[in-house]
């Protein structure tokens, strides 16, 4: 074989390495993926105690390039009953309004509150089998990608005690079971606590000339 064909395989196979890795770090999209919540709740928010779904899990991009969500939702089914949460709050310490969050192969780890919408209807949780489905509206995506489906079971008794104490009901995942767990805890643990829209109409307060709100 002479070198000239030698050198001819060596520049197209180095060719089709750097299209490869292009295609794999610019160019690809991938998709957008989410790690099982570590902990999901069903309760009313705040004061108000208007219903909400709460989750903590990790978004991450299979794709270098990453994406961009646009908004994100929840879809709540009972038997023949459905609700839509589409108010998402999200953030550990300080919380914003879903209006857009990056999310990259490294992911995003983050508490997310999807609070019913103020239209009239009121959802409520009574006993019975539960599934949570996630969604997420991406740029550039006509439908929204459905990131979970996630089955729950309320009891009877916890049911109760969100109708009758207003009580939280966390359900934490147990790895060994493979499956969630459900307690209720009437002080809302702080993973959930709170009302996240009453936080942000106060960070929106412009500050007065002293540095106070």
């Amino acid at each position: 074989m002479s070198s000239q064909v030698v050198a001819m395989i060596v520049a197209c196979a180095s060719l089709v390495v750097s299209s490869v890795t292009l295609w794999l770090t610019l160019l690809r999209k991938g998709s957008l993926r989410m790690t099982r919540p570590t902990i999901l709740f069903f309760g009313p928010d705040g004061a108000e105690g208007a219903p909400k779904v709460f989750l903590r899990a990790l978004l991450y991009s299979t794709g270098k390039r990453g994406l961009l969500i646009e908004n994100m939702f929840v879809r709540v089914r009972r038997s023949e009953s459905m609700q839509t949460f589409n108010v998402w709050v999200y953030g550990d310490d300080r919380l914003a309004r879903g209006s857009g969050l990056f999310v990259g192969a490294e992911g995003v780890a983050s508490n997310h509150h999807f609070l019913h919408p103020r239209d009239g209807t009121r959802f409520a949780f009574l006993k019975g089998e539960y599934t949570v489905e996630v969604f997420a509206n991406i740029v550039g995506s006509v439908r929204p990608t459905q990131l979970a489906s996630i089955p729950l079971s309320l009891s009877e008794a916890h049911a109760d005690a969100i109708l009758k104490k207003n009580a939280g009901v966390f359900y934490d995942w147990g790895p060994d079971s493979r499956s969630y767990h459900a307690h209720v805890d009437d002080d809302q643990r702080a993973a959930a606590s709170g009302d996240p829209l009453a936080q942000l109409m106060q960070a929106m307060i412009p500050r007065g000339k002293g540095g106070s709100r």
